[in-house]
């Protein structure tokens, strides 16, 4: 019996692994962009989310050490986030509806430079490089970052209209428990693990409490009810779903833009 539970359990991970694989969408040639950031601001219009949005929380993880890789990420030249403007207008309407509940939001990603990108490709083939491995990917042998899409040549991030956050419960002075940290490799991440997104209904197991999902699903309702779309791997992360260059990948760095 014991036998046979755990190659169930094998199974539904690896089809767990695959369905983020096979949702993947083909990876368009990239359209040239200006590599400067006045440049970019002047001709398509970005902002600093906190310009549109001044309640949210910046915790910009790529221009610290605390994160996957260990060091700051090339790239981001600033802790600051970026967003195309219809994005970042979006963005807003959310913000507005999730502090009448209570609640802020507090991003870690927005818009990411093609370096910071090509960084994240440069460090996942150096195979020895496991610093921060106990706190991001201790359930996954860094050789197989590739073949589960954790690391990818391009990102939607590049695209401008893209954020990666959770929720700040205003009363506690918290993060909202969302079950999974932000950039977690592993199922524990996904839209899915505990319930039905779709319908947020939750089923019992044994990662995510009935409120660490109903926590995930605040958060999918009201991005998805202003206009974002979710990625079925991770649950912080969203795209606008009319985003306004969806086959341009943006070369300047993270910094004010002017």
């Amino acid at each position: 019996m014991k036998h046979t539970t755990l190659i169930a359990l094998a199974a539904l991970l690896s089809l767990s692994f695959a369905a983020c694989r096979q949702n993947s969408q083909p990876i368009p040639p990239a359209t040239e962009a200006p590599a400067d950031s006045s440049a970019v601001s002047a001709t398509y219009d970005f902002v600093c989310i906190t310009d549109i949005v001044p309640d949210a929380i910046l915790e910009i993880r790529y221009h610290s050490s605390y994160n996957f890789i260990g060091r700051r990420i090339d790239g981001y030249d600033e802790p600051t986030a970026l967003l195309t403007r219809v994005a970042a207008d979006s963005l807003k309407a959310v913000s507005d509806e999730l502090l009448a509940m209570g609640y802020r939001i507090k991003i870690y990603d927005a818009y990411r430079p093609q370096a910071a990108v090509d960084h994240f490709v440069r460090w996942g083939k150096e195979l020895n490089d496991t610093l921060m491995r106990q706190y991001f990917y201790p359930n996954v042998d860094k050789s197989r970052l590739f073949e589960l899409d954790y690391i990818a040549t391009r990102s939607s991030h590049s695209r401008g209209s893209t954020v990666d956050l959770t929720l700040f419960d205003m009363a506690s002075g918290k993060e909202v428990d969302m079950g999974s940290p932000f950039d977690w490799f592993g199922t524990e991440s996904h839209p899915t693990c505990g319930g039905n997104p779709d319908n947020q209904q939750y089923r019992p197991n044994d990662t995510l409490s009935r409120e660490q999902f109903a926590n995930r699903m605040i958060l999918r309702k009201a991005m998805l009810k202003h206009g974002f779309k979710p990625y079925e791997c991770e649950w912080w992360h969203f795209t606008l779903a009319n985003e306004p260059f969806p086959d341009t990948y943006f070369q300047f760095p993270v910094k004010r833009t002017e």
